[in-house]
């Protein structure tokens, strides 16, 4: 086991994936409704555990406070937790009865449970489910939890700020001003935020329009304290200090729909030597505007949901299904490769698909009753209706398909691409994120049709959607890297670029030794981002502006 371990450790850590960042913050709420005591003359004491699962194990993270004689609890003890897109965080809320006089777990009752996964709580944002008693039980009791994104702020403001009659440090020409503004971090140190150009021969100078990430500038705290210092520019590097002045974030809101706000800058020692010393002039902000950037969570918990399709190669190269070496052998106890890739993925990406149905295809065979070669037939034949209910029910039409095909060739995937890039462009007529597509292509081979599929991905890569391809057995996958655009700019034959890396490539013999998590981690990590620039490049906004979206909106 322990040699299991390390292997996984390696592969994770060449491809990077174990300290992916974390994507965000939620925070999640929990009420219970119609909680019942053993003992029916009294009213529980109701708290809230919730563990997560790691390893196999459960473990408790954290609980909420107890609520004394109370049946329809509404705890006010929020759960902070670390949300990946990228894997499946299995929860567990387990509600108890805590008498009075102990608050361990021991004299405890337990009065039900609930497992979810969080990528279930942030797509519907309100999980409602029953508590389930010892041997799985439901009773009429019921837990809600809610979940809201942890400030996530990636807005971003535009400061436009000015001065006038600074005082002049030069001799023979006037002051050449610059300005310079730091935040105030909790442990008193200061972090420079902007530096503003410098107007030379000026002391009323009007400095360019910036941009700042509200993170940087303040850490999402409003109040947080800024200094703000106005240096006289030398060409030895030696600056002349001006004078500065402390402010907000909050206070420099009011520099919103045309309005200023004015600081006079100081200069404390001037101050206090000099009698009738006002300042050193005035520094005015004419404008703050603010950006808002919408996040993965944002367009998730506003309804958009993320169509997942497969496309499985049935190439001749794969090598006769019969046989046990062939790719596609289906082993009476252990899943083949495209099974394992096709399930990692998938598990992850049916969390977010409220209907829980995955269009399945197949390319590379000819398939019945024809036996004509087909690049994009539906496994279950159906070709009005190719999808499949849930993973399993991929997994069963991958299962019964297979003695019906002729393996064949060549490999071409531009048309399942082609295909998928037809549904997703028809998504952009409704001018709305409500579906995003991610088509999962399992390969054994290099593909035969370069240029189109290079042309398909150029294409693609306006629309919503993203493409992950998982190379599967012991073939050269080099030329497949060129369509991961990581170290290049990916064309088409005509010249023209991707507009966004919409490409993953990964070859499944880098994770042969290590769990699944680590396959889904590695292909499904650049999915939120891919999603979050293709909407807000288009200036989508989600499709419902939630109360959690509102309240996340830095009030004025």
């Amino acid at each position: 086991m322990k040699k299991m371990s390390n292997i996984y450790e390696s592969a994770a850590n060449t491809l990077g994936i174990f300290n992916s960042p974390c994507l965000t913050k939620v925070e999640l709420r929990v009420a219970c409704k119609g909680i019942s005591d053993r003992d029916a003359l009294s009213k529980p004491d109701p708290c809230v555990i919730l563990k997560m699962q790691s390893h196999g194990q459960w473990f408790e993270v954290d609980r909420t406070e107890v609520i004394r004689t109370c049946i329809n609890p509404v705890f006010s003890k929020l759960f902070t937790v670390d949300f990946y897109f990228e894997e499946v965080q299995r929860l567990r809320f387990e509600v108890h009865d805590i008498s009075s006089n102990h608050n361990g777990l021991k004299e405890a009752d337990f009065l039900g449970g609930m497992e979810c996964t969080l990528g279930q709580i942030v797509s519907q944002r309100k999980l409602s489910k029953s508590l389930l008693k010892h041997g799985n039980t439901a009773g009429k009791s019921s837990i809600t939890v809610i979940a809201e994104e942890l400030s996530g702020n990636d807005d971003y403001v535009e400061l436009s700020f000015s001065a006038r009659k600074l005082d002049d440090k030069d001799f023979f020409s006037k002051s050449d001003p610059f300005l310079e503004i730091f935040r105030i971090n909790d442990d008193a140190t200061q972090q420079l935020v902007h530096r503003t150009e410098v107007v030379m021969n000026n002391l009323n100078p009007a400095w360019k329009t910036f941009k700042v990430s509200v993170n940087s500038l303040c850490s999402g705290d409003q109040d947080r304290r800024l200094k703000c210092i106005v240096w006289d520019w030398d060409s030895n590097g030696k600056h002349d200090f001006i004078g500065e002045f402390s402010s907000t974030f909050k206070e420099m809101r009011g520099a919103m729909e045309g309005r200023q706000v004015q600081w006079e800058c100081i200069n404390p020692k001037y101050k206090a030597k000099k009698k009738n010393y006002k300042n050193s002039g005035i520094v005015i902000l004419n404008q703050c505007k603010i950006h808002k950037m919408h996040s993965f969570l944002d367009y998730i918990m506003g309804g958009c949901q993320i169509q997942f399709t497969v496309a499985i190669d049935f190439t001749a190269s794969n090598g006769d299904p019969r046989n046990s070496c062939s790719l596609h052998y289906i082993h009476p106890y252990q899943p083949n490769e495209y099974l394992k890739a096709l399930v990692a993925v998938g598990e992850i990406c049916q969390d977010y698909d409220s209907d829980k149905m995955f269009p399945a295809f197949g390319f590379g065979a000819r398939i019945p009753p024809e036996y004509k070669v087909s690049h994009d037939f539906a496994i279950n034949f159906n070709e009005d209706n190719p999808e499949c209910a849930g993973i399993q029910g991929v997994v069963e039409a991958y299962q019964s398909c297979l003695p019906k095909l002729q393996l064949y060739g060549p490999t071409n995937i531009a048309p399942i691409i082609q295909k998928v890039a037809k549904s997703a462009s028809e998504e952009t007529n409704t001018k709305e994120a409500s579906q995003y597509f991610i088509l999962l292509i399992l390969t054994d081979g290099v593909i035969t049709d370069m240029a189109d599929t290079r042309e398909a991905i150029v294409h693609a890569s306006h629309l919503p959607m993203s493409v992950i391809i998982v190379g599967v057995g012991n073939a050269d996958f080099s030329d497949m890297q060129m369509l991961d655009g990581d170290d290049g700019i990916l064309r088409s034959p005509k010249g023209e670029p991707v507009l966004r890396d919409i490409v993953q490539f990964v070859p499944f013999r880098n994770f042969k030794h290590a769990s699944p998590a680590a396959l889904a981690k590695s292909v499904l990590a650049e999915v939120p981002n891919q999603v979050v620039d293709y909407y807000n490049g288009k200036g989508i906004k989600p499709k419902c502006m939630s109360e959690y979206e509102s309240s996340r909106t830095l009030a004025p």
